[in-house]
């Protein structure tokens, strides 16, 4: 048998010392076999159990004295011994507990930090700057409210559905886009390790089956559109009124663009010469470059503009950054008011009654090309810069069409303008040419 080790008191243990040569000394202390402590050459003192695990010769920290005292070793060095007789290794199970311990902070993190983390690690993903600000306003004004502070990895169906349901049938599109986003940021965090299971604000199988389609929620909340037979009075209005807000609001009437594309228009892109714009991919919705048409009436309003020193914008603000989407559609609702003022109906939108604002003169647009011309509709949906079939886009890329669509502007030019289309102008039907 081995020697058993003389059981040592709390006043001998204490006085232990290193003999002050070589490495760490250990004193085995007794009262449980293979309890020793260690002293290093500076002084330092860690208890440690000696022992055998199946195959393999262990030594347990038990912590340092004397935080951890001589009786409270000698109970930690028992405990372990119990453990290992019934098949339990220490060191492994304490491994698999810092595992967890570490999983668990990991997954300890709340949705308003999982949703910076988030968009750090897409970054490059946004098309620009101002997407990624989408992404940020939209989670912060509806989502963070309600889930910010909770744990990404306690959050479940109808914690999404708190945020989503009050908004649904009001705001459709944001809400539909509000789901999208926490989707991507639980995603992330699932991936990331900071929580397991289904997405909760998964559409499919999900959410799908508590909330109505959101095209039968959102049928009928088309922008409103100024009509046909009033686009001439109003263009006539809009043309006598001053301002940046006022010559943008034209601009876009004139090119039938995006808001956001007219406000951050660069003189760069523009060509006077060759009356060409061409809008770069990174600023524009499906993220392919746009060729724009510019009709003599949209040169000479582009003529016209003052240019500011070492400021690239064809139409700033006051203060020289962007003009708001609200300084165009502030313009827009004066021009109704002033037009209710003297006892007309206004410029409102033929199906809904709601006034006109600056996004519904793209249908406008693509409503006048329908009703009043024979131009083909792909060609005004190459030009409203929606999505189409690759090969109609390929063709109305090739180098005349752009020249076909100028035409089909010029007439639309006309057409705001009160002016009759030049005789010479050729409409073109059926296929394309």
């Amino acid at each position: 048998m081995p020697k058993k080790a003389k059981e040592l008191s709390p006043l001998e243990v204490k006085r232990l010392e290193h003999p002050g040569k070589g490495r760490n000394a250990n004193f085995a202390v007794g009262g449980v076999s293979g309890l020793l402590l260690q002293v290093t050459p500076s002084g330092g003192r860690t208890w440690l159990l000696r022992v055998q695990v199946g195959a393999k010769r262990r030594e347990l920290g038990l912590g340092g004295y004397p935080d951890v005292s001589l009786a409270m070793a000698r109970d930690r060095a028992r405990e372990a011994k119990d453990k290992i007789r019934r098949g339990v290794d220490p060191v492994e199970e304490r491994k698999a507990a810092k595992a967890a311990l570490a999983a668990a902070q990991r997954r300890g993190l709340t949705f308003k930090d999982a949703v910076d983390k988030c968009l750090a690690a897409k970054l490059d993903a946004f098309k620009n700057a101002k997407h990624r600000q989408q992404w940020e306003n939209t989670l912060a004004t509806y989502a963070i409210p309600e889930m910010g502070t909770m744990l990404v990895s306690e959050i479940a169906t109808q914690d999404v559905l708190r945020v989503i349901e009050p908004i649904w049938r009001k705001k459709t599109e944001t809400a539909s886009r509000v789901r999208g986003r926490i989707e991507a940021v639980l995603s992330w965090a699932t991936v990331a390790g900071h929580r397991t299971g289904d997405n909760p604000a998964r559409w499919a199988g999900n959410l799908k089956e508590l909330l109505p389609a959101a095209a039968k929620v959102a049928k009928g909340k088309n922008q409103p559109a100024i009509q046909l037979d009033d686009a001439a009075r109003w263009f006539t209005d809009l043309r006598a009124r001053e301002g940046m807000g006022s010559r943008a609001l034209e601009f876009l009437a004139l090119t039938a663009c995006r808001s956001g594309e007219i406000r951050g228009a660069t003189w760069d892109e523009i060509d006077l010469d060759k009356a060409l714009w061409i809008v770069p991919a990174e600023r524009m919705k499906m993220g392919r470059e746009h060729r724009v048409p510019l009709q003599p009436d949209a040169v000479a309003l582009l003529k016209a503009l003052p240019r500011l020193e070492g400021n690239p914008l064809v139409f700033p603000a006051a203060k020289g950054g962007q003009i708001s989407d609200m300084t165009l559609s502030a313009t827009m609702k004066r021009i109704h008011e002033a037009e209710t003022a003297k006892g007309g109906s206004g410029f409102i939108d033929r199906v809904s009654k709601r006034p006109a604002v600056p996004h519904g003169l793209r249908s406008t647009f693509r409503d006048w090309v329908s009703e009043h011309t024979t131009f083909p509709g792909e060609m005004a949906e190459v030009s409203l810069a929606h999505k189409v079939s690759n090969a109609v886009e390929a063709a109305y890329r090739r180098g005349d069409q752009i020249e076909k669509r100028r035409q089909m502007m010029q007439v639309w030019s006309d057409f705001l303008a009160g002016r009759k289309a030049d005789g010479n102008v050729v409409q073109f039907t059926g296929a394309m040419a």
